[in-house]
């Protein structure tokens, strides 16, 4: 599969080398000849004769990569060993592992782990059923749930391809807020099966991240699972997106000094990520969204098959209007895309108010690029990391499950996600602030404790938590 414009990828060409035919220099001059550059060279071994080297070059896509691997076995005495993508090279036997937090030195350590000790433990439990939070993994344990049928960019791949991403998130848990996580990728597409499977492995858990998932299926799971489960479970697709779009609209609109109640906003792509987007932008205070899909201005007037957007077209759209993406966006102040590349012209953004905010969500490739939109766009966001202002779930749900694992809250409800983004907007200061910093970066380490401390605040006060984190031991 190719990368998309203006992404690359690093590969590791391992060549042995006949000095007496060749130099580096040769190959050096091949791999620039055929536009890849060079990013590192290690010599693996060398002798009298030969020399083993491996050369990391930056390349556009796998033609790109073939190209270059092609270029050097043409010359004589250049011979291609192996060619690694460094991406695969990272992903091999997976990229995590369960290890223990106490070693089993002896016969004593075994007893006290396990039998006959542990029966002990077990009882306690029984007993007190909510002990499982300090004398299991429930504690800090979160399952990153999916069935494979909305990965990425990626489409329906299934539950064993899907799995690279669920392991990436479970390492972003850990990483970035401590939070225990394990992947669980299902082989059903069944939507009272996934219930039912995710209702079955609950008590070994303190909260659901419920990932690509596709719609309508994730909206009725989601759903079912917060009214059966008593532990938190969050659609990151869904709310993740809304919680950081709310947070960089925050900042966003402090740069064009408007209010959020007086806003025209145009989202695109009513699907999970759209539905919640808008249902976040609502509850933050905004009165002015229309929908808009591949049929246009979702409205009253249409009876659709879709149940989700006949809910939709009854919570937006005050004044009706119907009509193609270009009709609806004039004088609107903000237009937020979570749809399909190229959708957005120069021409849509000529029509909106003055000082546009553009959010364009599309991933590999926008909306709209921003090369096109600079001249007519105040400000500018996308979810890809080689532009400003990238809109990343990651700034969202490790912080989020961290606040709600420590107060033992039973749900993510509203409240929390409105404080979430509060707190993520919260990081860039007045001083940082402009139309190419509207979001603090993923790896901020003050975003986590923000969101933590929000997320406790507002389960706490409405009724949600179950423990304050400060009697945690």
């Amino acid at each position: 599969m190719s990368m998309p414009t203006g992404a690359s990828m690093h590969i590791i060409i391992r060549i042995q080398l006949e000095k007496a035919l060749i130099t580096f220099g040769d190959i050096a001059k091949a791999i620039g000849d055929a536009g890849g550059d060079i990013v590192g060279i290690d010599v693996i071994s060398s002798s009298k004769t030969h020399t083993i080297r491996d050369i990391t070059v930056n390349v556009t896509d796998n033609k790109h990569s073939q190209l270059i691997s092609d270029a050097i076995s043409s010359l004589v005495g250049a011979n291609v060993i192996n060619v690694s993508d460094r991406t695969f090279l990272m992903h091999i036997g997976g990229k995590i592992e369960m290890k223990s937090k106490i070693p089993i030195k002896n016969r004593d350590d075994l007893s006290r782990v396990y039998t006959p000790h542990v029966a002990r433990v077990c009882t306690a439990i029984q007993e007190e059923p909510n002990k499982a939070y300090s004398l299991t993994i429930k504690r800090n344990m979160v399952a990153v749930i999916s069935d494979g049928t909305a990965v990425l960019g990626l489409g329906d791949i299934g539950p064993a391809a899907a799995m690279p991403v669920m392991e990436g998130k479970a390492m972003l848990f850990k990483q970035i807020a401590n939070v225990d996580a394990f992947p669980l990728c299902l082989d059903t597409k069944d939507t009272e099966e996934i219930i039912s499977i995710i209702k079955a492995i609950a008590p070994a858990f303190g909260g659901i991240n419920l990932e690509d998932i596709s719609s309508p299926r994730c909206f009725e799971i989601e759903e079912r699972l917060k009214k059966e489960l008593d532990i938190p479970v969050f659609h990151d697709d869904q709310h993740g997106t809304a919680v950081v779009i709310l947070a960089g609209l925050i900042n966003a609109l402090k740069i064009v000094d408007k209010k959020i109640e007086d806003l025209k906003v145009i989202v695109t792509g009513i699907g999970a990520a759209g539905i919640a987007c808008t249902k976040i932008l609502l509850a933050a205070g905004v009165k002015n969204i229309i929908g808009v899909d591949r049929y246009g201005a979702i409205n009253r007037d249409i009876s659709y098959e879709n149940a989700q957007w006949t809910a939709y077209a009854h919570m937006t759209n005050p004044f009706n209007v119907s009509g193609s993406l270009s009709d609806v966006i004039e004088d609107a102040d903000v237009f937020i895309g979570v749809s399909g590349p190229g959708i957005l012209k120069v021409e849509d953004l000529k029509k909106m108010a003055h000082d546009p905010i553009v959010f364009a969500m599309a991933n590999p490739v926008p909306e709209i690029e921003p090369d096109l939109a600079d001249p007519y766009v105040r400000v500018m966001a996308t979810g890809r990391s080689d532009y400003p202002n990238q809109i990343n779930n990651v700034l969202c749900f490790p912080g989020i499950f961290r606040g709600a694992l420590d107060c033992r809250a039973y749900e993510i409800n509203e409240a929390m996600k409105l404080a979430a983004a509060e707190a993520i907007a919260s990081v860039v200061t007045d001083e940082e602030l402009s139309e190419t910093y509207i979001i603090p970066s993923v790896f901020n380490n003050k975003v986590v404790e923000r969101v933590r401390e929000a997320v406790i605040k507002a389960a706490t006060q409405t009724g949600v938590a179950r423990k304050d984190p400060r009697d945690l031991k």
